[in-house]
């Protein structure tokens, strides 16, 4: 029989993304926008640097240079960067089974794999990795254009679930397995899991375990707490995605319908 350990503490944490009013890049809102987001989702630049160029008076709307920070345009408005029109990006959303010795981001200064070396061929937008997975870390990783989104799933205040399967280099025992569940003090506090598990039962170095916190490196640091070095830790689930039939190194677009349950928030 399998040992399983629940935190039975209910998550304190608000789930905002699914209450919180839809903005104006998704349906049922009126057609404005704030010029700045508009260009960032382009793909120009960011926000931050779209506030440069408006105030800078690179940016024209309808014709005419626009300086006024924080000027909402009508999503029908033409505007353009240096008299070529800018048009929004359409939104696309990849799934990745990203494999160990790949870095979490688009590029690199030191020439290290990245998982966009993985996905270059995959569309001609422009793609950022959802949250991170450290270098030796295996598993389901999403990548967007999808700002907003991107925003509420990788966001640690936000908590999406996630689901790791860890490999140990000793047997986790039940009194370490009981002292998780109770809660672990980091140097960044106090930390819960929802629930723990013996994937295995006649191998205890193999370890399910789900949690919410979005911390940093937070499930290698559990185990280091307590004495244990983890081997390998693969992701299997992140915000109701998994990598069931995607092959390590492999990926895919997501479904319509994969792509609605992440916008409403209706995923476990």
């Amino acid at each position: 029989m399998k040992t399983i350990r629940h935190n039975t503490e209910k998550n304190g944490q608000k789930q905002p993304f699914e209450k919180q009013k839809r903005n104006e890049n998704y349906p049922g809102k009126d057609t404005t926008i704030r010029l700045n987001k508009y260009i960032a989702y382009t793909g120009l630049c960011s926000r931050r640097d779209a506030d440069e160029l408006i105030k800078t008076g690179k940016i024209s709307v309808n014709g005419k240079i626009v300086t006024e920070m924080g000027i909402k345009i009508d999503q029908s408005d033409t505007v353009k960067y240096k008299g070529k029109k800018l048009r929004k990006e359409s939104k696309v959303y990849i799934l990745l089974n990203k494999p160990r010795d790949y870095i979490t981001t688009m590029d690199d200064p030191k020439n290290r794999k990245t998982v966009y070396d993985l996905v270059r061929k995959a569309c001609p937008e422009r793609l950022y990795p959802v949250g991170r997975l450290d270098r030796n870390t295996t598993g389901v990783l999403l990548l967007t254009n999808d700002g907003e989104l991107t925003k509420v799933l990788s966001h640690p205040r936000y908590n999406k679930k996630k689901i790791y399967h860890v490999f140990l280099d000793k047997d986790l025992t039940v009194n370490d397995m009981d002292k998780i569940v109770e809660g672990i003090t980091l140097d960044d506090g106090l930390v819960h899991v929802d629930a723990i598990t013996y994937p295995k039962f006649d191998d205890k170095k193999q370890v399910g375990l789900e949690i919410h916190s979005g911390r940093n490196r937070i499930v290698r640091r559990i185990f280091e707490h307590l004495g244990y070095k983890i081997e390998k830790l693969d992701r299997v689930y992140f915000a109701g995605l998994t990598k069931k039939n995607l092959s390590r190194g492999k990926w895919r677009f997501l479904s319509q319908k994969e792509i609605a349950i992440l916008k409403t928030g209706a995923y476990k």
